[in-house]
């Protein structure tokens, strides 16, 4: 379950984030995540659950944001309908994947005493 490598790297995040202030309660991590990713955002939400307990993550909520695909054509940037060829019917060129496939740390809400 790949999605614990990905939990680890999060939480790992944060706490480079919140730095020295280990005093700092989190109480939320907001997440962006691509529809291509290859992550099962029920997996990472339950790999959050476990691997939290003990780290500065404790007593925060996961909270995921989903990223549409996005294809494009390289040579033109015009946009590929969803559904559609990956080809440009203007160009006739191969689609390149813009977006959705990224996995981004958006924020961390947390209160510092």
């Amino acid at each position: 379950m790949h999605e614990y490598s990905i939990v680890q790297s999060l939480v790992s995040a944060v706490e480079a984030a919140v730095g020295d202030r280990r005093n700092a309660a989190v109480h939320r991590v907001e997440v962006a995540i691509g529809e291509v990713a290859g992550v099962d955002c029920g997996l990472l939400t339950t790999a959050f659950e476990v691997f939290r307990a003990g780290t500065l993550c404790e007593h925060a909520s996961l909270t995921i944001e989903s990223i549409a695909a996005l294809w494009q054509c390289p040579n033109c940037g015009v946009a590929i309908e969803r559904g559609k060829s990956l080809r440009c019917a203007l160009c006739n060129e191969p689609a390149r994947l813009a977006a959705g496939d990224e996995i981004f740390l958006q924020r961390i809400e947390l209160e510092v005493a």
